[in-house]
């Protein structure tokens, strides 16, 4: 019999062992809309909310080395609406990080519990580790967009 946690530890080791953010490009198009994210259930205004919005899902959660992945770090005492300008029409998901150190980084408790808040497009719930792309994907047509994010702690 398989151990149902090893998937999860690994997904969450995964979200948790890298950063969460890495640097992105803005990947504007001027014809493009704007993506607005309502952050709520953040614990505290200390540090930063780390923000990445991709749409490649082999590059969801962490939306690394990705050339039209949107990223944004604002202060988390001024995080509670987020814009991405100028989103090209597609498929898209969005990783949150409260990374309250402002280390750049998810930092985790016992080498996999997450110690800072994270969230996900759609409000997307995490079961046995991040969600998929497809669970955390909405589309960017030629209207603007609106994102509810409540920011969860597992610590």
């Amino acid at each position: 019999m398989r151990h149902r946690s090893r998937p999860f530890l690994a997904a969450l080791s995964l979200l948790c062992a890298t950063p969460l953010l890495a640097a992105a490009t803005d990947g504007t198009d001027a014809s493009g809309q704007s993506v607005r994210v309502e952050v709520t259930g953040l614990r505290s205004a200390k540090g930063v909310v780390r923000a990445c919005m991709t749409p490649h899902k082999e590059r969801f959660p962490q939306c690394r080395n990705d050339g039209t992945t949107f990223s944004l770090v604002v202060p988390a005492g001024q995080a509670g609406e987020l814009v991405f300008a100028n989103v090209p029409p597609g498929q898209y998901a969005i990783a949150l990080l409260h990374d309250e150190n402002n280390n750049g980084k998810a930092d985790r408790a016992m080498m996999m519990i997450p110690r800072e808040g994270f969230g996900f497009s759609r409000d997307a719930k995490v079961v046995m580790g991040p969600p998929s792309f497809g669970e955390a994907m909405f589309d960017v047509g030629h209207a603007p967009v609106k994102q509810a994010i409540h920011m969860r702690y597992m610590l």
